[in-house]
Formats: structure tokens, C-alpha cells, sequence
């Protein structure tokens, strides 16, 4: 029995093992810098809104370049190829063909307009419709509407064009995509923008942490000194404040994602209202559950990196006499 009593004690009084020695040291640092923040949260919640509009920016102009791509997804799944048939084609020949082109690859529908209704058309939308009455003859063509298949890219359906274009009965062939084209190379452009502001952005978001730290760095200038001369390394005065612009980087995320649900909350309601007037559901579409988690670890990971370089670089001018 008094064996046994007597290991047990020597197991209470055992030294912890490395891991946990360094688990207790991380929770201590962690809970001490958090502290840290709420002691001055004055002045932290300032450099976390600062940090949050830095992070906010690039990412209102990632989700708006987002929206605009699926609108102009839409739109391209609105488009139609018009062929206009050749005066010989009668309107036999001209329904055979629609029918051989529906069961085309990378054609999602085709339909046959003959020149009757052409000129109906005319009538109707033009509002010049008389003109055709002073024509002995019917000048309109048939046109065969023929719809892409929506899964197709563009090069697939500008192929898909050029051969329906090249076919013997089609005298001319039109399809409304320029625009389109230039859309997407607009988008394209404004994306690499996106990615210079994000880049200019965040260099703005390591010197304002960087900033901070310095000043909280000054200001424990003796009790620096002091851990230095009983020999204390530097990366235990340095993890503090590794954990500090952490804890401001995620702030300064979260603080980011407010601003955009807030902004997306005031833009929704007009954008349904014009999307209503084209006659589209369109709604704007928030950030995805990985853009989220890109916002918080860019700021975390900002603030991280901020601390490092700014601790790294007082630290090493920071002796004592």
C-alpha cells in the first residue's frame, strides 16, 4: 500500500511531457494576447475596421466581376443564330433543313420562319409595314432561328457558326455575340484589376498591422529588455504579438464580411427591381462558403505575416545596454 501511495506521488510529481508544455505555453499566449485586445479594444476595434475595408474592397470587386459573369451567362444562353435563306430554297426544302439542324450537334433547337411570316414580323415591330405594300414582290427571306446548346463555349459556337453559315441554302448568317465578346474581355481585364487592388490592399493591411504592433512593441520596450537579459529566446517575446495580429487580422475579416452582407443587403432590392423590368429572376449572388473562409484566413494570415516582419525587425534592434 505504501508502495503503490508512493508511485503514485512520484507520477504527480513528474514534469509534463514537451507536448504539453508547449499546448499549456500556446493556450497561455492565447488567452493573454486576447486579453490584450480587449483591454484596448478602442483602439483595436479601429485597426480591425481599417483592416476590414482593406479586406472589404478586393473582395465587393471579386463578387461584383462574379455576378456580372453569370449575367453574361445568361445572356449568352439567349443567343440565336439567324440563317437567312437563298430566294431558291422553297419552304419544303427550308423545313427539311430546320429539321436536319435540330438534330445537329451543339444545336439545342431549331425553327423555320418562312417569308410569310418574315414579313408579318416586319409588319408588326417595324411600324413600316406599308413599305412592303408598294413591292410587288415579298423581298424578306426565310430565316431558320437556330438556338446553341447552352453548355457550348464560345469558340464551340462561333465553329458551330461558321459551318451553319458555309451551308449551301444559307445566303447569310447573323449572330449577336460581339458584344458578348467584348463583355468578357472587359470582365477578364477588371478581373486582373481585381487582383492588383487585392495585392495593393493587403500590403496596406501589413502596414497598418505592422503599425500597431510597432507602437505596442514601444511601448513594452523595458519589459523587452528585461525577458532579454534572464534570457528569455526571442521567439517567446515574439509569439505575443504573432498571436495579437492574428487576432486582429481575423477581427478585421470578420469586420470585412459585415460590410459586404450590408452591402448586399442595400443592392439587392434595386437589382431585383431592374432584373423584374427585363424580365429576368436574376438576384445578386453572395460570397460562397470558400470565399468566406478566404476572407478570414487572408486577414489572419496578413496579420500573422505583418507581426512576424515587424517583430522580427524591433527585436533585433532592441538590446540591452
Amino acid at each position: 500500500m505504501a508502495r503503490a501511495q508512493s508511485q503514485n506521488n512520484a507520477a504527480e510529481s513528474a514534469p509534463p511531457s514537451w507536448l504539453t508544455r508547449v499546448a499549456q505555453e500556446h493556450a497561455r499566449v492565447f488567452f493573454f494576447s486576447l486579453g490584450k485586445l480587449v483591454a484596448h479594444k478602442g483602439s483595436s476595434l479601429l485597426t480591425a475596421a481599417v483592416i476590414g475595408i482593406a479586406l472589404a474592397l478586393p473582395a465587393a470587386l471579386h463578387l461584383a466581376v462574379n455576378n456580372f459573369q453569370r449575367l453574361a451567362y445568361t445572356w449568352q444562353n439567349d443567343l440565336q443564330l439567324s440563317l437567312f435563306l437563298k430566294d431558291s430554297v422553297d419552304e419544303a426544302s427550308g423545313r427539311q433543313l430546320t429539321q436536319q439542324l435540330a438534330s445537329r450537334d451543339g444545336v439545342k433547337a431549331a425553327r423555320y420562319i418562312s417569308r410569310e411570316q418574315s414579313a408579318a414580323e416586319f409588319r408588326e415591330l417595324s411600324g413600316f409595314g406599308e413599305v412592303l405594300d408598294l413591292l410587288e414582290h415579298n423581298p424578306l427571306p426565310a430565316v431558320i432561328v437556330v438556338s446553341p446548346d447552352a453548355s457550348r463555349s464560345a469558340a464551340q459556337v462561333t465553329v458551330l457558326a461558321q459551318a451553319l453559315a458555309a451551308l449551301p441554302e444559307v445566303e447569310l448568317s447573323q449572330m449577336d455575340q460581339q458584344w458578348l465578346q467584348r463583355l468578357q474581355s472587359l470582365l477578364s481585364i477588371f478581373e486582373r484589376v481585381v487582383m492588383m487592388a487585392a495585392a495593393l490592399l493587403g500590403v496596406a493591411v501589413l502596414v497598418i498591422v505592422g503599425n500597431t504592433l510597432r507602437l505596442d512593441i514601444e511601448a513594452r520596450r523595458d519589459e523587452i529588455i528585461v525577458m532579454k537579459l534572464i534570457g528569455a529566446p526571442d521567439g517567446f517575446i515574439r509569439r505575443p504579438f504573432l498571436y495579437g495580429g492574428c487576432w486582429l487580422g481575423l477581427l478585421g475579416g470578420w469586420v470585412a464580411l459585415l460590410l459586404l452582407t450590408v452591402g448586399l443587403a442595400v443592392l439587392q432590392a434595386p437589382a431585383r427591381e431592374l432584373a423584374a423590368l427585363y424580365q429576368s429572376d436574376f438576384t445578386i449572388q453572395g460570397p460562397s462558403a470558400g470565399s468566406v473562409l478566404m476572407i478570414i484566413a487572408g486577414g489572419v494570415l496578413l496579420g500573422l505575416v505583418a507581426a512576424w516582419w515587424t517583430v522580427t525587425r524591433h527585436l533585433a534592434a532592441i538590446e540591452p545596454s
